[in-house]
């Protein structure tokens, strides 16, 4: 039977460069547990990338793989929250079944999920207007080669620019996402409150621990950027990785940092 969530919004306990480490720690505990689920849900990411990819060097239009390649990260969120529930089933000792993990997703499309995707991709395709309208500004005028030839146009002092204040103002897109998702979708996943209220609280936890939350945020970037490079296959480990420490992070910080005992009361 589907699990009945808990209203209102949980006391967020105070977090520490020790519970970023230890929610690490449980993170890749889970990848050992379920690779099976990792494999999926990190694979389907991945072939996401890989279109992009494609589609950018058919049309040889160079710009849209950097700006694409800067962007991607933003859409992260929609592959998170299969690993948040692995997590959450392995904690409270439930079985892994497969079905009944897919159904739980499927679920959240009847509750909050939906909106707050729904505002997580017109952020991600306000930011391909702007960084349209950027390259627009300082290359607009040049002559393009095609991504199977060169780069050269990009180490242009204009290229540069462009590449400085993109990334700049992509970087800012980032930013506002991780401060209103980093604890929002485990939030909505294990409560029965309104997105916006979520993403409030997840905005504003962030903002009263900017130190250990943009810390964490960092390295969460760093660890993505380099898991990209290798045709982002890197990302079989560290999405699931840092999907399912998301989840203890949240937990530890709504529940305490115990372990979490195998029959403790269910969550939605």
């Amino acid at each position: 039977m589907p699990d009945t969530p808990k209203p209102g919004v949980p006391d967020l306990g105070t977090v520490a460069f020790s519970t970023l480490a230890e929610a690490l720690r449980r993170g890749l505990a889970d990848l050992k547990r379920a690779p099976g689920f990792a494999l999926i849900f990190a694979g389907v990411y991945i072939v996401g990338g890989w279109l992009m990819g494609l589609i950018t060097w058919a049309t040889g239009q160079t710009y849209w793989l950097v700006f694409a390649a800067i962007g991607f990260p933003l859409i992260a969120p929609f592959a998170a929250v299969g690993f948040y529930d692995v997590s959450r089933r392995i904690e409270q000792g439930r079985p892994l079944d497969w079905m009944q993990v897919f159904s739980v997703v499927l679920r959240q499309s009847k509750r909050q999920l939906p909106s707050i995707s729904a505002v997580i991709i017109v952020i991600f395709l306000f930011w391909f207007f702007l960084a349209h309208m950027i390259f627009a500004l300082f290359l607009g005028l040049s002559t393009m080669t095609n991504v199977s030839s060169s780069f050269e146009v990009y180490l242009s002092a204009n290229g540069l620019m462009m590449l400085a204040v993109g990334t700049a103002v992509g970087a800012g897109f980032a930013v506002v996402l991780y401060m209103i998702t980093v604890l929002s979708l485990p939030l909505l996943l294990d409560r029965e409150i309104d997105f916006v209220t979520a993403m409030i609280t997840s905005f504003q936890y962030v903002q009263n621990n900017v130190v250990v939350m943009f810390s964490w945020a960092a390295f969460i970037a760093i660890v993505t950027f380099v898991s990209m490079l290798p045709g982002f296959l890197g990302l079989l480990i560290s999405l699931p990785v840092l999907g399912h420490a998301t989840w203890h992070l949240y937990d530890m910080l709504a529940y305490g940092t115990e372990a979490a005992p195998q029959g403790r009361e269910l969550r939605a």
